[in-house]
């Protein structure tokens, strides 16, 4: 059984080319980002999973991976520990669904983003294609680092997209995450735009044609 309540949109054709994984933002839930699937991957030719982040806040609506002591810095017990069980639900997903680590996309918004950028970066597990990360950030925690050579070697893709007007996590978050990755030789598509905290739907576009170049067809 998963760790993790989650949903499912499976392949129209019932023999899916790829997964994609979608991590949903601090106080939402699993069913927040599943219409999202369906706009990335118009033709549903993949197996699209929305988990549900397994911590509630006292006095916060809706679910989050972590406790934020400060932006940019997760709190490292709660983070450790969404981490240990977004690692059992991947594995298990894997395993259930006979995709492959190498045709799966992390995507996620906001806090989302950032468990997509951890599980996508972490050299002790499977690299995936691809990370879409919607305003978000590459963390700085104790106990974690991102092993972003290794994913460069592997050919883990990624995309970033933020707005200069977020007034939750600011601009140079992606800016930073785009200056890493291709530091350490990721194949990064950058997009910026005068968006606040939100997917930008001008970004959605060239996210579609992304996520279309990064699981192609088999």
């Amino acid at each position: 059984m998963s760790a993790l309540v989650h949903q499912e949109r499976p392949a129209a054709s019932g023999a899916p080319e790829g997964l994609l994984v979608l991590h949903h933002g601090r106080g939402a839930d699993d069913h927040d980002l599943l219409s999202l699937g369906d706009v990335l991957d118009p033709e549903q030719r993949l197996h699209v999973v929305t988990p549900r982040a397994p911590l509630t806040l006292p006095g916060w609506p809706g679910y989050h991976w972590y406790v934020v002591p400060r932006v940019g810095y997760p709190d490292p017990e709660t983070f450790a520990a969404a981490r240990a069980k977004l690692t059992a639900f991947h594995d298990e997903l894997w395993e259930r669904t006979g995709i492959a680590p190498e045709r799966t996309i992390f995507g996620g918004f906001s806090m989302g983003s950032v468990m997509s950028y951890t599980m996508g970066l972490s050299g002790d597990r499977p690299a995936p294609a691809g990370i879409l990360a919607f305003a978000g950030f590459v963390p700085t925690v104790d106990g974690w680092q991102p092993d972003v050579a290794g994913r460069a070697e592997a050919g883990t893709r990624a995309f970033v997209a933020h707005g200069r007007n977020d007034q939750v996590m600011d601009v140079e978050f992606a800016r930073r995450a785009q200056a890493l990755l291709e530091a350490g030789g990721v194949d990064v598509e950058y997009h910026e735009s005068d968006a606040a905290h939100h997917i930008d739907p001008a970004h959605v576009p060239d996210a579609v044609r992304w996520v279309a170049d990064t699981l192609p067809r088999a």
